[in-house]
């Protein structure tokens, strides 16, 4: 095989893994109990994840779930006639009351044990 060809194979090769490595939406569900409790993420009076701690998967937790809940909120909004601002403050106050003790939440923009 020639250089080139080599080249693309091997290209083409880790094109087909790379996606494999990114963490999915349901592999971040299956690891938030864990980032919570382990004080790496928490939530926020918006409705949304924050990191607390930069570590492991936290980010890619962070992200896929809050894309997850925008869209969600977006829905709601749109079926109740709604402002998204509306849904996102509510569901935030929801997850603050049903955070356990010992996770980390956000108040005026701080992050604190509950």
């Amino acid at each position: 095989m020639t250089l080139p060809k080599r080249i693309a194979s091997l290209m083409l090769l880790l094109s087909l893994s790379l996606p494999a490595l990114a963490m999915n939406l349901n592999e971040a569900m299956s690891e938030l109990g864990n980032a919570k409790a382990n004080g790496l993420v928490g939530e926020m009076p918006n409705g949304y994840l924050g990191v607390v701690k930069s570590a492991g998967e936290a980010d890619a937790i962070t992200k896929l779930i809050n894309q997850a809940r925008a869209n969600e909120y977006q829905k709601l909004a749109q079926q109740n006639g709604i402002q998204k601002t509306d849904v996102e403050a509510i569901a935030g106050k929801k997850a603050i009351e049903k955070t356990p003790a010992g996770q980390y939440i956000q108040l005026n923009g701080k992050w604190i044990k509950k």
